[in-house]
């Protein structure tokens, strides 16, 4: 079984800058996709940005030019460097990744979330 698990969220003002992290832990061959998605109250969760082991990267419209997203292949961990936050990024966040076993099966995974609230 794998496991991810998120941190690193919490409460800031507009303008602010918060990092995300997520690390999986578990019975993993290789992890090929990771990404972030968030769930903002009453609307439907969405792609934040994402990110391929050979490190290309896709962000949404709404997120160009502010937030960052990298990862550590050798620690299965994805990050998420948000600065220039605005209020309407308030939302939880959610990691999502492509697991690999050695049996060359793979299954797709959802951390638990964080929140993150931007203050106006």
């Amino acid at each position: 079984q794998v496991q991810l698990v998120e941190s690193g969220g919490g409460l800031v003002q507009a303008g602010g800058s918060l990092r995300l992290s997520c690390a999986a832990s578990g019975s993993i061959f290789s992890i090929n996709y990771m990404g972030w998605y968030r769930q903002a109250p009453g609307k439907q969760r969405e792609l934040v940005a994402d990110i391929t082991s050979g490190g290309s990267a896709n962000y949404a419209d709404s997120v160009k030019g502010r937030f960052t997203i990298s990862r550590d292949n050798a620690k299965n961990t994805v990050f998420l460097q948000m600065n220039s936050l605005k209020p309407e990024d308030t939302a939880v966040y959610f990691c999502n990744a492509d697991v690999t076993y050695r049996s060359s099966v793979t299954i797709n995974y959802w951390g638990q979330g964080t929140q993150v609230t931007v203050s106006s």
